[in-house]
């Protein structure tokens, strides 16, 4: 048997944190984050398999954690879960390697689909964006 996937999320709104963490019950959570200086650090200590990670967060945002996280050559995969929308956004997901984007309005009928999908190493963006497919 195939051990679980490990995971760590990040997000400065705990409700978020719950709901992705019953979301995910079949993988193992080996953190939960809400800010982004420690989801670099938590990266850096857990080694995890797979981020999922708010943008808008205090003390460092998403998007400055994955470059770092990045910059340090680790190689979790990567998931945005946000209310951003805008193209922008998801662009900038993209260049700093992200392999999902998911809106948190949709994350109860997306998130697992996104996980499944970027641990198969394909990408995921919620379908509500009006953006091209990442390949």
């Amino acid at each position: 048997m195939n051990p679980r996937t490990r995971i760590l999320l990040a997000d400065d709104q705990p409700n978020i944190l719950q709901e992705a963490r019953a979301l995910l019950r079949d993988h193992e959570i080996v953190g939960a984050v809400e800010n982004g200086e420690t989801l670099v650090e938590a990266a850096q200590r857990l080694r995890p398999d797979l981020i999922i990670t708010d943008i808008s967060m205090p003390l460092m945002n998403g998007f400055e954690a994955a470059a770092k996280i990045r910059a340090l050559g680790l190689g979790a995969k990567l998931i945005f879960l946000t209310v951003q929308s805008a193209a922008a956004y998801v662009r900038k997901a993209r260049a700093l390697g992200a392999d999902g984007y998911v809106l948190k309005t949709y994350a109860h009928e997306q998130l697992g689909e996104a996980v499944s999908a970027v641990l198969t190493g394909k990408t995921y963006v919620s379908p509500q964006l009006k953006v091209p497919a990442w390949s």
